[in-house]
């Protein structure tokens, strides 16, 4: 049994930006410990919604980010023999960080030639409000609507 939780690291800012979510998005990107990489991939992916854009890259991330934010979620709880799927609120800590697994998971989905392509084409979608990670978040959504009437055995 643990005696008391994990202590959270300090993120750094990142250089460009100076902004800890870029960094935590980045580190979310990585693979196998290859940081460089990843900041590679996410500046180019910016670089190239600007350019597609002609808008600030960086401020349509973050509108993107915004936008696949859920607000709830279904969580599975067994009651009496029968397991139920009961909507909750998310965690503010929890919101950003499934916002940005979608964002990254679902452009490595995406057909592209580089990773920088598909992040980009993704991150513009989902500003849009469209896209893979958009949708998984209106999914979630309607779940947990769907599911309302079970939101009584919240814990």
């Amino acid at each position: 049994m643990r005696k008391a939780q994990a202590k959270k690291l300090p993120l750094a800012p990142d250089a460009r930006y100076n902004d800890k979510l870029v960094t935590r998005f980045v580190n979310n990107i990585m693979w196998q410990g290859k940081k460089s990489v990843a900041f590679e991939i996410f500046y180019d992916a910016v670089d190239k919604v600007s350019k597609i854009t002609n808008e600030d890259g960086y401020e349509i991330w973050k509108r993107a980010i915004a936008n696949v934010t859920p607000a709830v979620e279904v969580r599975s709880r067994r009651i009496g023999g029968a397991t139920f799927q009961i909507p909750s609120e998310v965690r503010p800590d929890r919101k950003i960080s499934l916002s940005m697994k979608w964002l990254i998971r679902f452009s490595r989905e995406r057909n592209g030639r580089s990773m920088a392509d598909k992040l980009a084409n993704e991150i513009i979608a989902a500003s849009k409000g469209e896209g893979g990670a958009f949708k998984k978040k209106e999914d979630t959504h309607r779940m947990a609507e769907a599911n309302k009437a079970f939101s009584h055995f919240r814990v």
